[in-house]
């Protein structure tokens, strides 16, 4: 999953970019409000970690604008201030969950999920697919019982397959929501890495269970049948 940290404390958004990406998330980083707002409408991200204190406009105002031109991807959002107006102001912005800090970092892993799972329509807080089971919250991936060893990157990819299960993925989708914006290479990496993912998660007796659409991309369906 692809995440947009919206912060101008260098300390704060170091922490959340290495806390996230240990924990598989693809994480973009903007400085200020300005760059925020470019980068929230230029890339797909799956959510947005967005400070309400900014430098250039402020987080309402990027939330608020993103509102008004159709960019709805859901927003999780910080700030030192938490009384109620400062929440009532966040969430009629265009908010959709709101933490105040300091905060808890699993909170915000929690809140995330939550997020994401409503982004991609899947709510079950553990995915099941094909003989598969993920459970994002551990990050651990079972087959028939058995403890599969995936990457950071296999998992975000399966991650995200198994969100869209029933749904053709193009290899460009892949790209944009397991890749980050400094990677220039092309599609062929997703090619190499769904070839190594099969390999750990089928075995030979067993069905694949991520096919291939020629020309299309990727899927899983809801059972391998």
């Amino acid at each position: 999953m692809r995440v947009l940290v919206v912060e101008d404390e260098q300390a704060m958004s170091a922490s959340l970019s290495w806390g996230l990406q240990a924990e598989g998330y693809v994480v973009d980083i903007a400085e200020n409000g300005v760059d925020g707002l470019w980068k929230a409408e230029e890339f797909p991200h799956d959510v947005i970690v967005l400070d309400v204190m900014l430098p250039g406009i402020d987080g309402y105002q990027v939330c608020r604008r993103l509102r008004e031109m159709g960019i709805w991807t859901p927003v999780l959002m910080l700030t030192a201030m938490d009384d109620d107006l400062d929440h009532a102001e966040g969430l009629d912005s265009g908010a959709d969950a709101y933490l105040a800090k300091p905060f808890a970092y699993p909170v915000l892993l929690a809140h995330l999920r939550a997020l994401t799972r409503r982004t991609l329509g899947n709510r079950p807080t553990r995915l099941t697919a094909a003989g598969l089971t993920f459970d994002p919250s551990s990050r651990s991936v079972q087959r028939d019982g058995h403890i599969i060893e995936l990457t950071s990157r296999e998992l975000a990819v399966l991650e995200y397959l198994m969100r869209r299960k029933g749904v053709v993925v193009s290899k460009n989708e892949l790209l944009d929501h397991c890749w980050d914006t400094a990677y220039e290479g092309g599609p062929a990496v997703v090619e190499v890495l769904v070839h190594r993912l099969r390999r750990k998660i089928d075995v030979s007796e067993q069905i694949p269970s991520i096919q291939t659409l020629r020309g299309e991309g990727y899927l899983i369906q809801n059972d391998a049948t």
